[in-house]
């Protein structure tokens, strides 16, 4: 019944509650409508809410963000005039300070590319981006993290959407809000993509909405994890795979870029298909690194495994 009343109310909105062609207002979800405008300055709405069908012809009494309002709201139906981004959440009760019935939370989003509530970063060689998506491997499992700025770090997150190829994608928001985990069953490890995973966080500050969206294939997201078990015997350095890397190893291949390191800090380095490594050098004391990428798909490296070589002895 709420799901019919919040499109009835929707199609009442869109029959002349903006006060111009460029604004719109939509249902995001239930309980929650988006008045979308591009110059949050000069926007202007009035809003209509209903508090439901069965509450008709009771004595309703509203309440914006737990308050009564400057000027009463009665019935149940009204209309709300909403300026800039001074929404909020609005209740309806059955007397001033009775029982709860129903509410609608009233988000102000600009259309423009203005946002204001999460940081704009780069990670690597990556354009910079609000979001930042890496898995470990194929099997469909992949963390999407993002950071607010300082001045909305009290910033909620209202939804978060993920599909593939309109295929709905299961995720869960991480405790602290600022990231997210998503696994695709469908992921056809041994198949080339054909369409790519597009995320959309929703995320509010106060009655001020904004939505940031990435899309991408896993292929370009899977960054091995640090090589493990770094060790030097007779001259020559060996390494293991990362546990949660795909096997078997010769279709998921790894390439690795290694790096000698003087003293100085004077660098010689190439990449090796192989997960073993012996130096051309002559001095005692130096350093040793190592990473690791997707051989075919030369995706994002992993973090670098270090190794420091004194007088022969191992440390």
């Amino acid at each position: 019944m709420r799901a019919f009343l919040l499109m009835v109310l929707y199609v009442a909105l869109h029959s002349g509650s903006c006060n111009n062609s460029q604004n719109s207002i939509d249902m995001l979800m239930d309980h929650v409508l988006v008045l979308r405008t591009p110059d949050i300055a000069s926007s202007k709405f009035s809003v209509p809410l209903t508090c439901g069908e069965a509450y008709q012809d009771q004595p309703v009494f509203w309440k914006k963000n737990g308050k009564e309002p400057r000027i009463p709201l009665k019935g149940n139906q009204v209309q709300v005039p909403v300026e800039e981004t001074n929404g909020g959440k609005y209740t309806c009760h059955l007397s001033p300070d009775g029982q709860y019935l129903n509410h609608t939370l009233v988000l102000v989003q600009l259309t423009s590319d203005k946002n204001v509530i999460l940081k704009e970063k780069q990670h690597g060689h990556h354009a910079a981006e609000h979001i930042h998506c890496a898995a470990h491997n194929y099997n469909g499992s992949y963390h999407c993290t993002w950071e607010r700025t300082e001045s909305r770090s009290g910033a909620a997150v209202l939804l978060v959407k993920a599909a593939r190829d309109s295929e709905e994608i299961l995720c869960e928001l991480d405790a602290d809000s600022s990231g997210v985990r998503c696994h695709h069953d469908s992921c056809l490890k041994y198949k080339e993509e054909q369409h790519p995973i597009v995320i959309t966080v929703y995320i509010h500050s106060a009655a001020r909405l904004e939505a940031y969206a990435t899309s991408f294939y896993l292929r370009d997201i899977v960054r091995p994890q640090k090589l493990p078990n770094l060790r030097y015997e007779d001259d020559v350095f060996h390494w293991d795979m990362p546990d949660s890397w795909e096997k078997p190893c010769t279709f998921y291949s790894l390439q690795y870029q290694v790096k000698v390191i003087q003293r100085d800090g004077t660098e010689t380095g190439e990449i090796i298909e192989q997960n073993q490594y012996r130096p051309n050098v002559s001095f005692k004391k130096y350093g040793f690194q190592v990473r690791a990428q997707d051989r075919y798909t030369k995706g994002p490296w992993s973090e670098w495994s270090h190794y420091e070589v004194k007088r022969n002895k191992h440390h």
